[in-house]
């Protein structure tokens, strides 16, 4: 598996797990300042794509998974 499908991956959970604890009436909500996650993690995907850098991809790397580029 290639590190740009782990981001994907990762991301996509993280916002479908922020939105379920911040939108009130979801079983597992806790609090509406989950709802804050989930545009942070928008915003580095939208940064992400116009500046190449992505700091889980930084990560993966240092732990040896290479890009889809490679």
């Amino acid at each position: 598996m290639t590190a740009e499908r782990i981001v994907r991956i990762v991301a996509g959970f993280f916002v479908l797990l922020s939105l379920s604890l911040g939108v009130e009436g979801s079983p597992l909500f806790v609090n509406q300042n989950f709802l804050w996650f989930t545009a942070f993690v928008g915003v580095n995907l939208f940064q992400s794509g116009f500046t190449t850098f992505c700091p889980l991809n930084n990560i993966l790397a240092k732990f040896g998974i290479k890009s889809g580029s490679c």
